[in-house]
């Protein structure tokens, strides 16, 4: 094979493995690439895809929903047909397999991180991502079981901007499923991370990923800022809590006591309601001077309706918060929604 095509195989099975585990859209995989180089080759590229996705040791140890796997390796199987007249016995075992498995509650999808020292195009470092979430999309009456777009672009703007967190305290707000904090506590080595929702469910799931993803979970709010070992705990590995927090009732000195040094939240302008909530609690931040200055705050949302965007930032101006836009990144990392437009906004509390 030509070092062009065998650029061109490695790019193709590096899009099939990570929209896969991630569980994207299956219109969102590259099947007309995929057509194109099976005209040309045999079925080694398929048993390839197989080991990059249903057969991957992170789908094995942490499956995707049955259905979604059904569905792929269908649609896998109908572009085999359509150029190869031979079956791929592979392919049917695989399918079969989903056949007879029974659907659970709850389904994986893993994000791959890159090693940023390597070209975007070389093989994936091995560190991940996993996440357990609801197989409905917005379940208990809570859309914090899912993982939104915003979550995954301000964890490529955290990937991209380490400093930003590095030895710091982390304070997140809507934490839904966690990527976002997980992606940093794995890449920018923050001194502790505080997840925080206000319901019960979603507070379930977030402690559970956080144990899935091998961190170590403080036993009660206060101990990121209060521990009295705190200098001697592994630099490597940051203080994780989890906290329920109410926007509309929690208080100043009850933020103040988690001593956040960033401040962070993804896609939770979903409402004027909840917009109005996120104000007050962001002027409450701003009262929590650490070593005389309020914390930074970063706030990223996927616009989907401009005048919710715009009430937004005419809140933050009546409560006397500025802000600016934070420039885009340049790496896409995590395969999302192609079309949606997300933005991060850096507050001046």
């Amino acid at each position: 094979m030509a070092p062009d095509d065998s650029a061109e195989v490695s790019r193709l099975l590096q899009s099939f493995e990570r929209r896969f585990l991630a569980t994207r859209a299956l219109r969102s995989f590259p099947w007309q690439s995929l057509e194109e180089k099976l005209r040309d080759s045999g079925s080694e590229l398929l048993l390839d895809i197989l080991q990059k996705t249903v057969k991957h040791p992170l789908c094995v140890k942490h499956p995707p929903s049955v259905k979604y796997a059904r569905c792929f390796l269908s649609e896998l199987i109908r572009k085999h047909e359509a150029v190869h007249e031979e079956p791929l016995d592979e392919l049917y075992e695989a399918l079969a397999e989903t056949l007879t498995a029974k659907e659970p509650p709850q389904c994986h999808r893993s994000y791959l991180l890159l090693d940023y020292s390597l070209p975007v195009s070389i093989q994936p470092s091995g560190d991940s991502v996993t996440l357990s979430e609801s197989t409905a999309i917005v379940s208990h009456g809570t859309t914090g079981l899912v993982t939104w777009n915003a979550a995954l672009y301000l964890a490529e703007w955290a990937i991209e901007n380490p400093e930003a967190f590095t030895h710091r305290t982390v304070l997140e707000l809507g934490s839904g499923a966690g990527l976002t904090g997980l992606a940093i506590c794995k890449v920018c080595r923050p001194r502790a991370y505080v997840f925080s929702d206000c319901h019960s469910h979603v507070l379930e799931q977030l402690r559970g990923n956080v144990l899935l993803n091998g961190l170590l979970l403080e036993p009660d709010v206060t101990a990121p800022a209060q521990h009295p070992g705190h200098n001697t705990h592994n630099s490597e590995s940051p203080r994780v809590t989890v906290a329920q927090l109410d926007w509309d009732i929690v208080t100043a000195p009850q933020l103040a006591a988690f001593q956040p040094d960033v401040v962070v939240a993804a896609d939770v302008l979903y409402c004027p309601e909840t917009i109005h909530s996120l104000v007050r609690v962001l002027q409450r931040l701003s009262a929590c001077q650490k070593d005389q200055r309020a914390p930074d705050a970063y706030v990223a949302f996927t616009i989907r309706n401009p005048e919710t965007c715009q009430l937004f930032t005419t809140e933050l101006g009546k409560a006397g918060i500025s802000w600016e836009t934070a420039p885009r990144h340049n790496q896409k990392l995590f395969p999302y929604e192609e079309h949606s437009e997300t933005a991060i906004l850096k507050l001046i509390l």
